[in-house]
Formats: structure tokens, C-alpha cells, sequence
């Protein structure tokens, strides 16, 4: 990793934590404000830790842009969960052989950025 990007790579995880620290949550809360706050810094280690041994810099790259758009979201809705995608079951394709690989191609496609890495972890 250049150093560029490494110093890009902690300044983010220093804003989330900074984030967590400052989170107040929308119904206004205490528990709710301390749930959120434990997601916010759970979250970003596991995939802070999950991602340290990348080095291919198109992947580092694009986690560099999911954990934006993240941030972005979450303080644009005041939602610390990420903002699930809402797509008809089976409404791509029909439901048979190749025609059923290709939909869950394209359903692969049509997940935001911002998601990419939520299914794995959770």
C-alpha cells in the first residue's frame, strides 16, 4: 500500500471512530445512542481487520469508496445500518436453468457500492 493511501485508509478509520464518538441516534434515546455507537466501531473493525491484507489496488480502491459512501449515508439518514436495497424477489428474470444464473448476475450488479461487503460480514 503507497503511503498516500495508507495515511487515506487511517484518516477514515479515525473519522468513524470520531463519528461513533459524537453519534446521536434519531429517536434520541440513551440505550438506542449507545447500540449505535457499539455498531458504528464494531463494524468498522471487522472490516478494517477483514480488509489489512489487501494489496491489489483496484480493491483497495473501491473499499476506500464503500467506507465513504457509508459515511455519507449514514450521516445523511442518521442511520448508522446500512440502507438495504429493495428489489422484487424474482422480478429480473424467469425463474429457470441460465436464465436463473444470469438474474443473480444482475442482482449482483445492481447492489450499491455501499453494500458490498455488509452480506459477507454479517
Amino acid at each position: 500500500m503507497t503511503p498516500p493511501t495508507r495515511q487515506k485508509v487511517l484518516g477514515l478509520y479515525r473519522k468513524i471512530f470520531q463519528i461513533a464518538k459524537k453519534w446521536q441516534s434519531a429517536s434520541g434515546q440513551a440505550e438506542e445512542t449507545i447500540k449505535e455507537k457499539e455498531y458504528i466501531k464494531n463494524e468498522a473493525k471487522t472490516l478494517f481487520r477483514k480488509n489489512k491484507n489487501v494489496t491489489d489496488p483496484k480493491l483497495i480502491k473501491q473499499c476506500i469508496e464503500e467506507c465513504e459512501a457509508r459515511i455519507e449515508i449514514g450521516l445523511h439518514y442518521n442511520i448508522p445500518y446500512p440502507r438495504p436495497i429493495h428489489l422484487p424477489p424474482m422480478g429480473l428474470a424467469h425463474k429457470q436453468g441460465r436464465v436463473l444464473r444470469h438474474q443473480e448476475k444482475l442482482r449482483k450488479i445492481s447492489k450499491p457500492i455501499y453494500l458490498k461487503s455488509h452480506d459477507e460480514v454479517s
